[in-house]
């Protein structure tokens, strides 16, 4: 049986961002926090490199909005850039007052006048200024809050919780717009429930696994930008997808990350005959934003016919490298690679959505009642290209801006009335998953040879056309069988492709993440490509 559930609060995600402001809201809130899986399934878990922020005395708000500003190529928001630049100190003291461990620095170092804890450098920041715990930051961050919130009595941890759409006074022929909840998939007893709720936040990450080389976890699928698209919420610059550039190139390594710390610390790229490449593309070198170090790869990988690059810190020493990069070390040791002697081999892999849904400087969407926080958003902040550790710290200050806008309204908005069941009466099991495995598989290709690193007219024209034979596919099967996890998030993922693909083809120029060769100039004026969902032309 289907259920009904209430609660002041319903957090899709149960990562960075949707941690922090579940634990930033009074603790007389009913709060729930929805996880696809495992709670330790989505992004954050993985991120290795650090939090981005103004920490030391060296260090300003202005040199880090000037870093911020130039990664992304003319087109952040100065405003949103600035807005988190400011509350960087203050919410890097909130997570260090939740107990995360952070490395510290040395003696020398706090005598010097800097920050009581190590801070790194990563590609295009001017200032060491990059927050870690050792190279397995994410971890140490996520284990904290996931810690801070198991003793919370009105936090409830709900996994294996697949959202499927939600629900709002316009799609329920009410007058009004609201969010009332969502429709929420229960993998353990295969019903769909009803979650009604107060504020809906997405917090479901990225959109990365459109594309078939990716660094990121299973689930990121862009769930919340399709839910909050047919909801009625504009989205924007979903043609800055971040290639990260150096992801580990094994056959049984999936998906491992080599964190940009290392070029931070001095690792260089190398082709296979040992030469350097990245003086040739950038005077930055290997500390060049990460869009010109992917498409300088890329351009070797493809003008030399080889599977891979190389990534060699083995001129540092070993016990530098093994206690900088304790999980690096581990990781490629585990395939036969030993980093303190051997180049590590590294290819390109999608990284990062750097576009999502519109919001403002307190998390609020198109929808009232519905926030949108981390990389399921576009503040603004990014731009065309994101700089390297700006990611989490948007986490938090945005999810700790919407606490605060919630609790400013919590007196004027009421627990939804009655919400209709969903309705499952008109599908039947479905006896052909093996559409569901193809069309997932075929999206993921036609996007990375198509709409990845590098661009042009043709490539994008026909992954139009595949994407909407998929849609029509996918939309036939959704209306006739059960839903299921793998059906929901090929479903959101298609939708969120098509909406790639349609920005891109609105740019005609090369910025950023976004380069074509059918337009390799950069525009003189800088404009975000906001595309209007279809209650606008209602």
């Amino acid at each position: 049986m289907s259920q009904h559930h209430q609660h002041d609060v319903l957090i899709i995600g149960s990562g960075a961002a949707g941690l922090t402001l579940a634990l930033t809201l009074p603790q007389h809130l009913r709060i729930a926090v929805l996880s696809k899986g495992e709670l330790a399934n989505g992004s954050t878990y993985w991120a290795q490199g650090g939090v981005a922020a103004v920490l030391d005395d060296t260090d300003t708000v202005e040199s880090h909005v000037a870093d911020t500003l130039n990664a992304g190529g003319g087109l952040c928001r100065e405003d949103a850039v600035r807005f988190t630049v400011e509350h960087s100190r203050e919410a890097i003291q909130w997570l260090i007052a939740q107990g995360v461990p952070f490395t510290r620095g040395d003696e020398h170092e706090r005598e010097d006048g800097g920050f009581e804890f190590h801070l790194t450098r990563e590609g295009g920041h001017s200032h060491r200024r990059i927050i870690h715990a050792a190279d397995a930051t994410g971890a140490a961050i996520f284990n904290t809050l996931l810690q801070q919130a198991r003793q919370r009595p009105n936090i409830e941890l709900l996994e294996q919780r697949v959202a499927v759409d939600l629900i709002t006074e316009r799609k329920l022929g009410r007058p009004g717009q609201r969010c009332l909840g969502a429709y929420v998939l229960n993998r353990q007893s295969g019903e769909v429930d009803t979650c009604h709720a107060r504020f809906v936040i997405l917090a479901t990450g990225g959109a990365a696994k459109v594309y078939l080389y990716t660094s990121n976890a299973d689930g990121a699928c862009g769930d919340g930008i399709a839910m909050a698209w047919r909801a009625g919420c504009r989205v924007g610059n979903l043609e800055f997808n971040q290639f990260h550039p150096t992801c580990l190139y094994h056959p049984q390594a999936k998906n491992f990350l080599i964190t940009e710390a290392l070029r931070g610390e001095g690792a260089l790229l190398k082709l296979p005959n040992g030469e350097r490449f990245m003086p040739r593309f950038d005077p930055r070198e290997e500390l060049a934003p990460r869009d010109i170090v992917a498409r300088a790869i890329d351009h070797e990988m493809k003008r030399l016919g080889i599977d891979c690059v190389y990534l060699d810190i083995s001129h540092k020493p070993a016990e530098f490298i093994k206690a900088h990069f304790p999980t690096v070390y581990e990781r490629c040791l585990q395939f036969g690679i030993d980093i303190t002697r051997q180049p590590i081999p590294v290819v390109p892999a999608a990284h990062y959505t750097c576009g999502g849904v519109l919001i403002d400087s307190s998390g609020r969407t198109d929808v009232p009642g519905l926030y949108a926080i981390g990389e399921t958003s576009f503040t603004g902040l990014h731009g065309a290209n994101r700089l390297a550790s700006n990611s989490l710290l948007e986490c938090f200050v945005y999810a700790r801006s919407a606490a605060a806008d919630i609790v400013a309204q919590l007196d004027q908005v009421e627990m939804p009335s009655e919400l209709p069941t969903w309705d499952a009466s008109q599908v039947t099991d479905s006896d052909e998953d093996v559409i569901i495995a193809h069309n997932w598989d075929e999206l993921r290709r036609f996007m990375w040879d198509y709409v990845g690193i590098v661009r042009t007219n043709k490539r994008l024209q026909r992954a139009q056309h595949r994407v909407r034979l998929l849609l029509s596919e996918i939309d036939e099967f959704y209306s006739n069988y059960k839903v299921s996890r793998d059906l929901i998030e090929l479903r959101n993922l298609a939708l969120v492709a098509e909406l790639m693909i349609r920005s891109a083809m609105l740019r005609h120029e090369s910025r950023g993440l976004h380069y074509t060769l059918d337009y390799p100039e950069q525009l003189p004026q800088a404009k975000d490509t906001i595309l209007l969902p279809p209650i606008y032309g209602d």
